[in-house]
């Protein structure tokens, strides 16, 4: 959001922003919702949907995105651009997407699904399947899970209607088939509250260890409405540090960034603000040795309307994509 000269133009301006950037994201789902306030974040209101792909279809590519093979790409990252085990992002198919894998210096990737969605990741990069919702346990899926890798990612937002939307006993009931994987296995991500007792992952964990089930980390998701990369910073990492003081495991973060959601919609800090808390929060879980990985949302971003994205189609860099590359 970026004020004019006059405050007229301002306050237009960014009514204009919210009312178009809320409308055009609803062209995908699942949303993108934040923890709660007391993590610097607020609730998405209902009916949102963020530029992120639908409910995947086991063993098919999401519906809501064409399929395009990505360019050929090295297997080695450009000078300035470190890879970490610990940066990973968020991905969907878009032109370039396997150079801005490349670029990004991320070691791994998603894609809300069992299958890579379209996209050719450089030699180096790790693909993590997930299971994302009661639809995905398939045979067919979790073979695929299998084979893809090492680790698999528990649902995506159960806690949430426009998302996974199980109960705790349902996801309890069917996690002995992602058990039977045999693969390193994250928690169901929650869209907030991870470390409030009684809350929809408390209650999945207590289960887990009442029906002698295995989690073998924590997966959560953060988005701070604080626009302020020192505030904002200080409030993921008391995020972060409550629900390992809770659990006691390694933590994925597998969505973060920062995005305020209202009545109105949902609104992004400018692109200068966002490499800022870029560079301070990756500073800051390079510290913590229980947080093992953590995934920006997103690698692509859409050049429409505001975004989080770090790659616009070709590829090119964002602002925030650039303060991505350099983070270690």
């Amino acid at each position: 959001m970026r004020p004019g000269r006059r405050v007229f133009f301002a306050v237009l301006g960014v009514a204009l922003l919210v009312a178009a950037f809320a409308l055009a994201r609803c062209d995908r789902s699942p949303a993108r919702p934040p923890a709660r306030p007391a993590t610097g974040a607020q609730p998405a209101p209902a009916g949102f949907a963020a530029s992120s792909p639908s409910a995947p279809v086991p063993g098919s590519p999401s519906p809501s995105r064409s399929v395009v093979p990505s360019a050929s790409v090295s297997s080695r990252p450009p000078a300035g651009s470190p890879v970490t085990s610990r940066k990973g992002v968020s991905a969907w198919s878009f032109d370039g997407v396997g150079t801005a894998l490349r670029q990004s210096g991320a070691s791994w990737y998603y894609t809300w699904s069992t299958n890579h969605n379209g996209i050719t990741a450089p030699h180096g990069v790790e693909f993590v399947p997930m299971i994302w919702g009661s639809a995905s346990v398939t045979t067919s899926a979790l073979s695929q899970a299998k084979s893809a890798g090492r680790e698999l990612l528990g649902f995506n937002e159960p806690d949430l209607a426009a998302q996974a939307n199980m109960t705790v006993d349902q996801a309890l009931d069917l996690w002995p088939k992602l058990q039977a994987t045999g693969l390193e296995l994250g928690s169901p991500a929650v869209a907030y509250g991870a470390a409030d007792p009684g809350k929809w992952l408390d209650r999945f964990m207590t289960g887990v260890k009442a029906r002698g089930l295995r989690v073998d980390f924590i997966t959560l998701h953060w988005y701070g409405a604080d626009f302020r990369a020192g505030p904002a910073t200080a409030q993921l990492k008391s995020y972060l540090q409550a629900v390992y003081q809770r659990y006691q495991k390694p933590i994925w973060l597998t969505e973060y960034a920062l995005m305020s959601f209202n009545s109105g919609g949902a609104s992004v800090p400018g692109q200068a603000q966002q490499a800022a808390f870029v560079t301070e929060s990756t500073a800051m879980m390079d510290g913590l040795s229980y947080l093992k990985r953590y995934a920006w949302f997103a690698l692509p971003a859409d050049p429409s309307k505001p975004s989080t994205g770090l790659y616009l189609p070709g590829p090119k860099a964002t602002q925030v994509g650039l303060a991505y590359q350099a983070a270690r």
